[in-house]
Parts: structure tokens; sequence; C-alpha cells
């Protein structure tokens, strides 16, 4: 897919809980398809919408909210909270949203990420209809039906598995994302190249200049990202522990940045700026391990650098702090942290075995003490 007026439809393949994921520009006729859909067949709705996305962009919903009743989501990773979960129930309760209504998630991945879980948990299940509006919920967050929010002692440490029924991907509206935002969001671009299509991390390499909203490579690169997602997602739908890797190697260099947002007080760094350094961490790690021998950490720093991003910690955090939180990952198991390791940049692979002081090194590498 190329251009500005052509849309682009893939199909996420779950059985009976398949859905569609639109992406393109200009998508306003799609919401108001769905209104009229939802409205014809009695079936009230609802929304819980970012904040920023209302104050930076506010005539992207304004038809389509004027009669459905909307919760505003405080911006930023405190909104994944417990608290925010009971608000928003709340929110539905008192608009009276039954069992056939459906609740949109219109925001970044905080929003998405909490209104799915309100979704999954309020009347034991309503439907979600996804809309992202930053990069980095448009290629992951979005897709997939991981859903939860944060506590004290970790990042998505409450969460259920709860599919949306379709996901809409306006890409109109990063043109209003501030240019920080559309920078996290390349980390997890990035991430998905150096886990399993190296076709795609040579692809950044080689552009000339850096994406950005207006780039015409764009939404080819933003459907990728979702292909490769939805692959994955359909052969493990659940992480499931049994599989060697699945699910669990989108976590690719998370392990480490979920620690960071959580030792550093989340909203400190981006999601995206935290995998950054994380990605950095999951190479060294990876070459520790006797692995990643003919790629480039360079290349991968000069990548990550191109768009802004930190490769290193921007205060001192403890190693040990660190460690404490990577141990509630929720990639433990039987008491083991297992790490996202790649074998070269494009095969990625999970590991148990890696021994604590090389993580410690390589935390010490990024600034931790």
């Amino acid at each position: 897919m190329s251009g500005k007026n052509k849309f682009s439809e893939l199909v996420v393949k779950l059985e009976d809980r398949s859905y569609p994921i639109g992406i393109g520009y200009n998508l306003k006729t799609k919401f108001l398809e769905l209104h009229d859909r939802f409205n014809n067949q009695n079936r009230p709705m609802a929304a819980l919408v970012d904040q920023g996305i209302i104050e930076s962009n506010p005539t992207f919903l304004s038809e389509f909210l004027e009669d459905v009743p909307y919760l505003k989501i405080a911006s930023g990773e405190s909104s994944k909270s417990i608290s925010w979960l009971g608000k928003a129930c709340d929110f539905l309760a008192e608009n009276k949203i039954d069992r056939s209504g459906v609740l949109f998630a219109i925001g970044g991945g905080v929003t998405g990420d909490l209104s799915g879980f309100v979704a999954a948990s309020y009347l034991r299940g309503i439907d979600l209809v996804q809309v992202p509006t930053t990069l980095l919920s448009m290629v992951d967050s979005s897709v997939g039906g991981k859903t939860g929010v944060n506590l004290n002692a970790g990042k998505n440490l409450v969460g259920a598995f709860h599919q949306p029924v379709e996901v809409i991907i306006d890409l109109s509206v990063l043109k209003t994302l501030p240019k920080r935002e559309f920078s996290a969001g390349m980390a997890e671009v990035i991430k998905y190249g150096m886990l399993g299509n190296k076709g795609l991390y040579q692809n950044l390499q080689r552009m000339k200049d850096p994406l950005n909203p207006l780039s015409e490579d764009l939404p080819a690169i933003v459907r990728q990202c979702c292909e490769d997602k939805a692959n994955v997602v359909q052969a493990d739908e659940r992480e499931s522990c049994s599989i060697q890797g699945g699910r669990a190697l989108l976590n690719l260099g998370h392990t480490f940045a979920h620690a960071i947002e959580a030792v550093s007080g989340y909203g400190q760094y981006l999601h995206g700026e935290a995998v950054s350094i994380g990605l950095v961490c999951a190479t060294r790690l990876s070459k520790k391990m006797g692995y990643c021998a003919n790629d480039s950490e360079e290349e991968l720093l000069t990548l990550l650098g191109s768009y802004g991003l930190p490769i290193c910690l921007r205060k001192e955090l403890s190693s040990t702090n660190l460690m404490q939180a990577m141990a509630n990952d929720k990639k433990v198991i039987m008491g083991k942290l297992r790490f996202v390791l790649m074998k070269k940049v494009g095969i990625s692979f999970i590991e148990s075995s890696v021994d604590s002081s090389d993580v410690y090194d390589v935390l010490g590498s990024v600034g931790a003490n």
C-alpha cells in the first residue's frame, strides 16, 4: 500500500474471534459507519478517549462523539491503574451500558490497554473497538488483545486477554502527534525488525531520511508491523508457556524496558523510549551469550539515534532495584526469569539460563549503578 488515498485491510485470524484491521487516511467515515451499524442494532456505545487527542486534534472525532458518552483519560502511564479501572467501569454503569454494549478505545497505548481491560472486566466482557492514535499503539498495543494496568510492583501485572472486534488505524492523526511520541513508536517498529523481520530492519537502515508522519513509506511499514504481530498472535494467542518463544518474542527489550519504567517512576520515560534502551540491552546480552557476532551494534545505535531515541539512561538507576523489578516480570516461570535474545538480527528466541552477572554488566553499560 502506498499513497495517501488508499485503504488497506488485513484480518487477525482467530476463528470466531477474528477481526479486521483497517489502515488508511481520513477514516472518519469508518467511525460513522460503525456508529450507524451499532445504533441500528440498538447497541449502546461509550468511549474512553485520551485527553491528548482531544486537545491536539479536537475535530478528529467530534461528529462521532456527539451522541456517544465518553470519558477523558489523562495522558500518561499513571492512568494505567486500578483507580482508573474503577472510574471507567463506574462510567459505563452510569451510562447504562449493558451486555450488548460496545466500548471504543480512542488514544495511545495507555488508553487502549486500560480500555481493553475495562471491556474484558465490565459485565464479564463487552465488545471493544480499538482506535489507536499514536504510532506505538498502531503498530503494537492495539493488536493482539493484551490488556492491563500497572501495579507499583511492575508494569502490566494485572490484565486479561480480550480481543477487539475491530481496529481502525487512521494515519492522518499522526500529523498532530508530538515528535517525541512518534519517535517512541519507532522503537516498536525497529523491534519488529530485530526480532523476526530482518528485511524490515534493513529497510529502515537504508532510508535516506527517517520516517515521519508524512512519509510515503509509512502506511506499508505500519501494515507490515501489524501483519507480523497478527502472525505471532495467531500462532500463540495467550503466550503459552509450552511454546518455545511464541508470543513472548514480541517482548524483545521489554524485560529491561518495563524495569526501567517501574524503577524510574512511570512517566519519566515514554514506553518506546524505555524499549529503545531495552533493545540496546538485549543486543548486548545476546552478544555476551555468544550470539549476534556479525551484527553491528553501532548500526543499531545509529538507527535509534536517528529518531532521537535514548540508548542509555538519562539518570542513574540502581542495578539492584532494576533486577528486583525484573523479578516481577510476567515472563518469570517457576522462579526463573526468561530473556528474549537474538541469535542474529531477525531471529529471536527465549533464554532462561542467563548469568545474573551478565545482566548486571549490561545494565551498567547503559548507566545503571
